[in-house]
């Protein structure tokens, strides 16, 4: 009953709140990589790729108030989701790192940040994209036939 009521209250701003997400993860990797000057790795560019495109995606939907883009942009926080969980488990996990190394610029095995001891730029991106996806699901219409209760 409480969860009915709260994704109740979340579904109207559902598309606006992903679109935030997207806009803060967008700012962050700019962030580091332009203002901090940390060079991505070509694993954070793969990442990059699937989240940039949903602040424009995600920003037209709000406006527009469009939940056709949901499953879309979550096809695209869903690819970018598992990229980042590979990288975080290369960055963590040393014998993946040796099997499939990077070979040009900087190593995706490379923690520029490393919080706690395992908060990364991968972690906050899976982070990024978690969230985004949980939102999607929240902001999908009711199927019709479907009851309130």
């Amino acid at each position: 009953m409480e969860n009915n009521r709260f994704m109740a209250s979340i579904r109207p701003y559902a598309l606006y709140l992903a679109w935030i997400v997207s806009i803060v993860a967008v700012g962050g990797s700019l962030y580091l990589s332009e203002i901090m000057h940390y060079e991505p790795c070509k694993l954070c560019w793969f990442q990059r790729i699937f989240m940039y495109p949903q602040v424009i995606l995600l920003g037209i939907a709000s406006y527009k108030n469009d939940r056709k883009i949901i499953p879309y942009a979550m096809t695209l926080s869903v690819i970018g989701g598992c990229i980042s969980i590979y990288h975080y488990a290369e960055q963590k996990i040393p014998a993946l790192a040796k099997a499939l190394p990077c070979t040009v610029g900087i190593p995706c095995d490379f923690d520029y940040l490393n919080w706690l001891g395992f908060i990364t730029i991968p972690l906050l991106a899976l982070i990024a994209f978690i969230l985004i996806v949980l939102l999607l699901i929240a902001g999908r219409e009711k199927e019709e036939g479907a009851q309130e209760a």
